[in-house]
Formats: C-alpha cells, structure tokens, sequence
C-alpha cells in the first residue's frame, strides 16, 4: 500500500438485524460492527462490490 493508495470511508447507518446473512456478511467483511461506525477501506474492485451490494445500509465518502 502507497501513500497514494486511494481509500473510501464507509459508515454503517441502518441495521443488520434482519438482514440477509449475506449482506450482514458483507458489512463484516468491510469491518462494520455497529450503526454509526466508520472504517476507512481501500478502493478495490472487492471492496467495491461488498459497498454495492449493501449500499442500502450505508453512507460512503471519498477519503
């Protein structure tokens, strides 16, 4: 990882309880424990489809 590594920040504003495991994985997997936790996550094609696939659920920024 280079200093102009691109990263996103990612917020979790909704609820995992209820949600498909899938999803609930998703958010694990990106760091997320809780509502309203941050993480700071490297802008790769992986992390991409995990933030797609859950966007319903977040709050992304450029970081």
């Amino acid at each position: 990882m280079t200093a102009d590594t691109k990263r996103i920040k990612v917020t979790l504003v909704r609820s995992l309880s209820g949600r498909i495991k899938a999803h609930q994985a998703c958010a694990r997997g990106l760091g997320l424990r809780r509502i309203r936790h941050s993480v700071e996550v490297i802008d790769t094609p992986e992390n991409r489809g995990m933030v797609n696939k859950i966007h319903y659920l977040l709050q992304v920024e450029e970081a």
